[in-house]
């Protein structure tokens, strides 16, 4: 007996999923602060459902959900015009449980798995957790099936924490039974120098430490799915009957273990893409998307949630490590951040991290608005910037000139408050001719240069050797797995642990509005 469904297949290639994918960052606006619930006390289910996959397949899963649907208040962030936000009985990860420091929380959390699932439970590294009612176990305390437990525990220092199942732990994870706690610092715990940060965040800073300040946040976790697992499971299940089974009666093999499904935030790439609660996708609410604008600080929120490792690389720049499992890395003076500098992070199974990462454009050695974006750097005009580059090369300047008032007479500062653009490459040509239109689709999604973005002023082919930027485009970085294997949906590219960084310039037109 089988459960494993189809759905619609995609287009595999990699430019159509680009472009649907990317088309619906514009589609679909929302706040950039990572999704979740809010409150102290969060009352849980766990339940089972089927999740899907890009390929057309479905899994039989289990996972945590709410009991009841929360308010509207209760959801984070609080603004947004994207499809409404929901908390099914069951969704893959469980809800991103978000408070605040020293909040005492209590969870209550009730089995409603299948009989033959057996008991259940929550365990909450990093916390020091009372519980009570129903059974003790060996991770925690349990709920055999239909009955509840709850767990009490204060939130004592800010972080990103998981949360996951303490009972058959390595079936129960594999099956979908994990989440995210996010802990925000109090008010009176957010340094001076983050006031003004935060507009599309959570909070001002991830942590007490001048070094933490961030514009935006994402959370990312990296789990993986092996289908023969899940089938068994569901077979083991159904065949008997949701009554028939006995409690804790399921024998599943989990080795060896051979993954087909690559997962972020419990989606594949492109369905990753999508908007946060797209209604395609009931039980996998959560997506990941990255979106910035030059200069700004987003905090990558990482933690490994499944069997084994694996390597997030990030392709436009580093990221700076704040934090593991909560825990701000300092050097010896007790103050300086002394996490090291990534351009791959081991998503180490159980652990979070904390980053910051920041994008400028600086080192490429071109104006990343384009000389066709209306833009001053420091209030010099493209057209002063460009009258100074041809009586002074660019190839005069290095970084080295913090300003080029002796070299230029025209900046004061290497980069803008506003654009964060880097001065000394303003008004410098982007060094990329376009194909000969004959040789490219010059549709929806192609804009001649290194840009990404739609045509609306160029509706005619690019002549051969021209340039005319796209006023309304952005910049494309892939983030994905390191790994090959994991950049594949059941061994098909593209697909798994890959996402699209999209970097929008401050004054384009087709920008995702964040603000409402």
């Amino acid at each position: 007996m089988t459960h494993v469904k189809n759905r619609v297949r995609r287009a595999p290639a990699l430019l159509s999923l680009l472009a649907s994918g990317l088309g619906l960052l514009n589609a679909a606006p929302t706040l950039a602060a990572v999704p979740g619930i809010t409150g102290t006390t969060f009352n849980l289910v766990a339940a089972d459902a089927y999740t899907i996959q890009p390929d057309g397949a479905t899994l039989y899963s289990w996972g945590y959900g709410c009991a009841t649907q929360p308010a509207r208040t209760e959801f984070l962030p609080a603004v947004g015009n994207g499809p409404a936000p929901v908390c099914p009985t069951m969704q893959s990860p469980g809800p991103t449980l978000i408070v605040t420091e020293n909040q005492t929380v209590k969870v209550v959390l009730k089995n409603t798995l299948p009989k033959a699932a057996g008991n259940t439970s929550i365990v909450f590294p990093g916390f020091s957790v009372s519980a009570s009612g129903d059974t003790p176990g060996l991770l925690a305390n349990e709920a055999a099936p239909g009955e509840t437990v709850t767990y009490t525990f204060v939130a004592e220092h800010p972080g990103t924490y998981s949360y996951y199942s303490g009972s058959q732990s390595e079936l129960q994870i594999e099956m979908g039974m994990f989440g995210a706690v996010i802990v925000l610092p109090a008010n009176d715990h957010v340094p001076a120098k983050c006031v003004n940060q935060g507009t599309y965040s959570l909070a001002k800073a991830a942590y007490n430490n001048p070094g933490a300040c961030y514009d935006r946040e994402y959370l990312f976790q990296f789990s993986e799915a092996d289908a023969r697992v899940h089938q068994a499971v569901d077979d083991q299940v159904h065949t008997a009957g949701p009554t028939g089974s006995a409690s804790g009666s399921l024998n599943v093999s989990m080795d060896p273990y051979q993954p087909q499904y690559f997962l972020v935030n419990g989606r594949s790439m492109p369905d990753d893409m999508d908007a946060p609660y797209a209604t395609s996708y009931l039980h996998q609410p959560y997506n990941g998307n990255p979106h910035m604008h030059p200069g700004e600080l987003v905090l990558m929120r990482i933690i490994g949630q499944g069997r084994i490792q694996h390597p997030f690389h990030f392709h436009g720049n580093h990221a700076r490590v704040l934090a593991r499992d909560g825990n701000l890395l300092l050097s010896t003076d007790g103050t300086s951040l002394a996490g090291p500098l990534l351009f791959t992070t081991p998503t180490v199974p159980g652990q979070s991290q904390d980053q910051i990462f920041a994008w400028t454009g600086q080192g490429l050695n071109w104006d990343v608005y384009g000389r066709t974006q209306s833009h001053t750097c420091n209030g010099v005009t493209i057209a002063a910037a460009i009258a100074n580059l041809a009586t002074a090369p660019h190839s005069q300047a290095t970084d080295a000139d913090l300003t080029l008032a002796g070299k230029f007479g025209i900046y004061t500062s290497p980069f803008d408050a506003t654009t964060k653009e880097w001065c000394p490459d303003h008004g410098k040509d982007i060094p990329v001719a376009p194909p000969d239109p004959q040789a490219v689709a010059n549709g929806l999604w192609y804009g001649g240069t290194p840009y990404l973005g739609m045509q609306s002023a160029n509706p005619t082919p690019l002549p051969p050797g021209a340039v005319r930027q796209n006023s309304d485009a952005g910049y494309a970085f892939m983030w994905h797995s390191h790994n090959e294997r994991e950049i594949t949906t059941n061994n098909v590219f593209p697909g798994g642990m890959m996402m699209m960084l999209i970097i929008d310039s401050p004054n384009s037109t087709l920008s995702i509005d964040e603000t409402k």
